[in-house]
């Protein structure tokens, strides 16, 4: 039994039957490549996910490359993948049939017309009512083409010594299982944090601009977005994070804290999602208001906007000096 997070060093899974429990970015990820190696791979879902693929080869940065300067094309090609993304995931969410109806063409087009596509390819909820999936070049449909790994969508019943009993009574014999799924959340990396030497509770505070807490001073945290690559809000949160402290250097304050509006804030979920994942730690998780800059934004233009070209000084947030006594 592995879980992904503490994969031994040692293991060899060559010629084993192993069955990989979820149907997430870890579980999509590792199917195809013990797949290569292992006896078979099964991947054991509860539910199905969507999962698209993708060329591996992104051609327009390819071609960009080919006739524009180096910098040039990285930052044309890095719009285009950006505004790609947003355009994709707007569609989707006003077009969901439309949505469903292309993702399921595309595992068809993959997996052949005779395979269940909508048993093990075909969600209960809209697309990105939680994370969507993008596979490489397809290498899942293919290890599933090949025979090398299959997917089974089904709730599990025990553990037994050989293997997993399911609750059709079938048994899937195993030799190892990664349980690619379960994941808690540990909210701030499970820092005990406290203020004035009283304990401070994230879920008791709003997030502003998606990145400080109020109450909570000279603290930032990187929160990425759900629909798009996790490293583009990071870079926005790491630069606005330089210019307030800058700011401060320059008029010489130690600390900077959000504070809350007198009236008083609408309180809303951290993030609108449905994943497992989430739905469990949202009683841990800070809350949001309805308007900005209380609103975790999903929308990497408005953040942009928002923490490259605004100013690090308005009314939601205090700076203070310490004097020496």
């Amino acid at each position: 039994m592995i879980h992904p997070q503490h994969w031994p060093q040692d293991l060899s899974y060559a010629g084993k039957n192993v069955i990989v429990i979820g149907s997430g970015a870890t579980a999509v990820t590792i199917v195809p490549a013990m797949a290569n190696t292992a006896g078979h791979v099964t991947m054991l879902q509860r539910s199905p996910t969507y999962i698209a693929s993708r060329s591996e080869q992104d051609v327009f940065a390819n071609v960009m490359r080919r006739y524009l300067p180096a910098k040039l094309a990285y930052s044309v090609s890095r719009w285009n993948k950006i505004l790609q993304g947003m355009f994709m995931y707007s569609m989707a969410r006003r077009r969901p049939e439309s949505a469903k109806k292309v993702i399921r063409n595309g595992v068809i087009e993959a997996l052949g017309e005779d395979y269940p596509v909508d048993k093990h390819f075909k969600p209960s909820y809209q697309p990105w009512d939680q994370r969507a999936c993008l596979v490489p070049d397809g290498d899942l449909f293919k290890a599933i083409k090949s025979g090398s790994a299959s997917v089974v969508t089904e709730h599990i019943d025990s553990f037994t010594a050989n293997g997993i009993k399911l609750q059709t009574g079938e048994v899937l014999a195993a030799d190892i299982i990664v349980t690619a799924t379960g994941l808690n959340l540990e909210i701030l990396g499970s820092y005990k944090l406290s203020v004035d030497n009283k304990p401070f509770n994230a879920a008791d505070s709003y997030c502003y601009k998606g990145m400080m807490l109020s109450g909570l001073p000279n603290f930032a945290f990187s929160m990425g977005y759900t629909n798009a690559s996790w490293t583009l809000k990071s870079d926005l949160v790491g630069q606005y994070v330089c210019r307030l402290i800058n700011y401060m250097d320059r008029h010489q304050h130690h600390y900077c804290q959000p504070v809350l509006p007198i009236n008083g804030i609408e309180a809303e979920p951290f993030i609108n999602f449905t994943s497992g994942y989430i739905t469990r730690s949202l009683d841990k998780m800070p809350k949001q208001g309805r308007d900005k800059p209380w609103r975790l934004n999903q929308n990497y233009i408005l953040d942009r906007m928002s923490l490259s070209y605004e100013s690090v000084v308005d009314d939601n947030i205090v700076f203070s000096s310490i004097t020496p006594e």
